[in-house]
């Protein structure tokens, strides 16, 4: 069973009281192997604490996304110089977002969506980086998002059909959207290359306050053979430090 591989996204645990230098030693005192989301002033911070940065953004936005031709060219110009950075600073991840359907039914958006990972999947696949498209919820957090299925993503990916064009499977999100979390990363962990954690309700701490159970989410991961990085991605109700820790042990496999 493959060792999983801890991230903690800079944006959840950076704040005034927890500064980005104290984040980042922590993160590496506990063992974490990686965080994320991090600006790209602070790589090098990242860098000489021995800590990989797991992903980054690979395009504008979330919300304008792959599903409209009229952003390809945009998109493709903001994705190769990301790969080009990726590269350099050892960087596997670039995540990649679908856009809202704005009134466009999801068989189309799936097509064009694909389109646009196309034009660049052969730099990704040179660079040796992963484009891993979020599938996000659209009931609470991102309405309209279209990524928010996983076969909705498996389909694109299966059109693409590249090593580097991935999902990230967000726990959290997904949860809230079709649940069934363990038996769908059996089924198509083959099309994760990323994942998000946090709790459910409330996208905080993983603890006995929300549904879903971690170490069997861990373990099924783990089984599927999987060697990429988990990125906790939920916002602490309490000391960031301990949260860090508690997600951590909670996650080891």
């Amino acid at each position: 069973m493959a060792r999983i591989k801890q991230s903690a996204s800079w944006w959840c645990f950076v704040r005034p009281d927890f500064p980005p230098e104290a984040f980042v030693r922590t993160a590496a005192e506990i063992g974490y192997d990686a965080v994320e989301l991090v600006g790209e002033e602070h790589w090098r911070l990242v860098k000489d604490h021995g800590l990989t940065i797991a992903s980054t953004g690979g395009h504008q936005s979330l919300t304008d996304g792959l599903n409209r031709r009229e952003n390809h060219q945009r998109i493709e110009a903001e994705i190769l110089a990301n790969l080009r950075l990726a590269e350099q600073w050892g960087i596997p991840n670039l995540i990649c977002f679908s856009g809202n359907r704005n009134g466009l039914d999801d068989w189309t958006g799936a097509l064009i969506t694909a389109e646009g990972l196309r034009r660049v999947a052969k730099a990704a696949e040179d660079a040796g980086v992963n484009l891993v498209v979020e599938l996000l919820n659209s009931k609470v957090d991102h309405r309209d998002y279209q990524c928010d299925r996983t076969l909705w993503g498996v389909a694109v990916c299966e059109m693409v059909q590249s090593p580097r064009v991935k999902l990230l499977y967000d726990i959290y999100h997904m949860q809230i959207m079709e649940g069934d979390v363990v038996r769908t990363i059996r089924e198509y962990g083959r099309y994760f290359g990323h994942y998000h954690t946090a709790g459910n309700p409330g996208r905080n701490d993983m603890d006995d306050t929300q549904e879903l159970w971690y170490p069997p989410i861990m373990r099924a991961i783990a089984e599927t053979g999987y060697d990429g990085y988990v990125g906790h991605e939920f916002l602490p109700k309490g000391d960031p430090a301990a949260a860090l820790k508690a997600a951590f042990d909670l996650c080891r496999v």
